[in-house]
């Protein structure tokens, strides 16, 4: 008989680790976030977003200069690197080399142009090399990253055609099922899968759980983004992948939740950042 626990608040309590009463900035975690192009400027936005109402102290995105400018308006609260290039190709991505030994995660891949691969794993190559977390979204999710990330702190999140995309096979619509393809590509890979859907399913090969919280609404554009940023977030803050995959489905799907309950079904990914804190406070530990 195949195991799999369900996520609840015990979970959450385990990945949100506490705050030290002495800590400065950059000590609950730093976040990076690559992604963004002419038509999706709005995406590594909304991850970066996510990741400071997740609770760290500072987020980062390298995006193409042509949207710079355009995510540098859209807040005060975000620190902006702009890239040369349209794609993450792999001269564009040097100018993250700077910044990435001060950064505790990253989130690759939201709204990220096709084409980018070489860059994505330039980027990818040195963030392992420096034991930095990632997370692997959107643009970043193809079958030829498998090789470079096997076993390491990563945390991929497909939607099922993501899924089809990088291992090459169909989900069935039935639960179990999905539940035992993605352990089984989670084991084989010795990464964390989080799979999006009506149901999450989430494993690194070992554990497995399923996430029932959400709703509807979430179809919305960008709460893919917004849930890429709150693992990141966990991941930043001293999370396992695994840990934090599963907590942040919970949260992310709470905080849809939460947005519903005030405006139905008309929520955007934007509303449901901003009900991420309500969710996490309950789990908020100040420690000396």
């Amino acid at each position: 008989m195949m195991y799999f626990m369900e996520v609840d608040e015990e979970i959450v309590r385990k990945a949100v680790k506490p705050r030290k009463a002495s800590s400065h900035k950059g000590q609950n975690g730093i976040v990076l976030v690559i992604g963004g192009s002419w038509m999706y400027h709005g995406a590594p936005f909304l991850s970066a977003m996510a990741a400071l109402r997740a609770g760290v102290d500072l987020a980062y995105i390298a995006t193409p200069e042509k949207t710079a400018l355009s995510i540098r308006a859209l807040s005060p609260n975000v620190i902006v690197i702009p890239l040369t290039d349209l794609k993450l190709s792999r001269g564009a991505s040097r100018r993250i080399l700077k910044i990435l030994p001060s950064v505790d995660s990253l989130v690759i891949g939201p709204g990220l142009a096709e084409g980018s691969e070489k860059g994505i794993e330039f980027i990818v190559q040195e963030a392992l090399a420096l034991d930095k977390k990632l997370v692997l979204d959107a643009t970043a999710l193809y079958s030829g990253i498998l090789p470079r990330i096997a076993g390491k702190k990563v945390v991929m999140t497909p939607h099922a055609g993501e899924f089809k995309r990088i291992f090459r096979e169909e989900l069935s619509g039935e639960l179990y099922e999905r539940v035992s393809r993605v352990r089984e590509k989670a084991s084989e890979f010795k990464v964390t899968i989080l799979l999006k859907g009506m149901i999450d399913v989430i494993s690194d090969g070992e554990k497995t759980a399923i996430n029932k919280t959400g709703t509807p609404a979430m179809t919305t554009g960008g709460t893919g983004d917004v849930l890429a940023g709150v693992v990141a977030a966990l991941l930043a803050k001293g999370a396992d992948p695994f840990e934090a995959a599963a907590a942040g489905a919970w949260i992310n799907g709470r905080a849809g939740e939460e947005a519903t309950s005030i405006y139905g079904l008309h929520i955007t990914a934007t509303d449901v950042i901003e009900c991420i804190p309500k969710i996490m406070k309950i789990f908020d530990i100040v420690v000396e």
